[in-house]
């Protein structure tokens, strides 16, 4: 199982100091994913309606640094830990600029670069910002995509559809390594069908309240719904990378769910160790998890500990 956690990009350690002790202390410390979030602009209003939350409403400051230009900085002062867009909203930002960005990230980092991708959820940001019709966005989303693929690995790229045409032209970085694996956040039927379709891991938060995915049992759940999808594209499940975020902070006594049951990665080290197993037994190979607190050592307790009292657990 590899490890990971989100580097802040809004609230008070989002600066260059904070952010370099952070990914550094992290990747000396054996993590190795360092994920970065994403938004633009944060509209002063807008309809309640995140999917993490179970009255729609967010709880995050406005300021926000830009998602691609952060990653860059962690890739300058890093040397291994694989970087997480934890997750782009893909239809945002123009698809073949895009391309190009990620693809310098990927290539200025050796190698380093996953691109976590989501269709977004906010039409006030979509409508700010000039992008697609948010109502199409996951048609906008798969299609953004397969022109990512296309930038990325053909010889020769073309691309012809209602959001995006191109031919005759020359892209150049490509990837390190051929592409950039794409991992498709999400957990509703259109993200495991997406996943299944065009993404090369799947990446569900465990906190919807509409796909919930906050214990063991429903997570398998939904891993099989991804399953039959896979098998209805006419791919191996098998083939499909599966990673996990917990973006919450660990909880002792444990949070616990309607229904009695408790939410997963949550209460005594022990108990968390063997939600990892289980989910590990599942087919999770990556978690992220988050160890950020409000100041730079509180972080850095936190991460010691998860070190020495989780994870050392699980690789036994």
């Amino acid at each position: 199982m590899d490890f990971g956690f989100s580097i802040p990009t809004r609230g008070p350690m989002a600066n260059r100091h904070d952010l370099k002790a952070l990914a550094q202390k992290g990747e000396a410390l054996g993590y190795e994913y360092l994920t970065v979030s994403d938004h633009i602009v944060i509209p002063k209003s807008f309809a309640p309606v995140y999917p993490y939350a179970a009255d729609g409403k967010p709880t995050f400051p406005n300021a926000w640094l830009d998602q691609p230009t952060a990653l860059a900085w962690l890739a300058a002062v890093t040397e291994k830990a694989r970087l997480l867009t934890s997750v782009m909203v893909v239809p945002h930002r123009a698809p073949v600029h895009t391309a190009k960005v990620l693809a310098t990230i990927d290539h200025l980092s050796e190698g380093r670069l996953v691109l976590g991708c989501g269709a977004g959820w906010m039409k006030e940001e979509f409508e700010a910002l000039g992008a697609e019709d948010f109502d199409a966005r996951g048609d906008v989303t798969d299609d953004y995509i397969r022109v990512f693929r296309e930038l990325w690995q053909e010889a020769e790229p073309h691309h012809d559809s209602p959001y995006a045409s191109f031919s005759n032209i020359v892209f150049e970085p490509k990837p390190t390594n051929g592409t950039i694996p794409i991992w498709i956040g999400g957990e509703s039927p259109r993200a495991l069908r997406r996943t299944a379709e065009l993404g090369d891991g799947w990446y569900p938060i465990g906190g919807n309240p509409s796909f919930p995915c906050a214990t063991i049992a429903q997570y398998r759940e939904r891993a099989q719904a991804l399953e039959a999808q896979a098998e209805k594209a006419g791919r191996d499940p098998g083939s499909i990378a599966r990673g996990y975020c917990a973006n919450w902070g660990f909880k002792t006594p444990p949070f616990v769910l309607d229904g009695g049951e408790r939410f997963i990665c949550t209460g005594s080290a022990n108990e968390i160790a063997g939600d990892i197993r289980d989910l590990a037994a599942a087919g999770v190979t990556t978690m992220i998890v988050n160890l950020v607190r409000n100041t730079v050592e509180e972080s850095f307790e936190v991460m010691e500990w998860f070190r020495k009292e989780v994870r050392a657990q699980v690789e036994g």
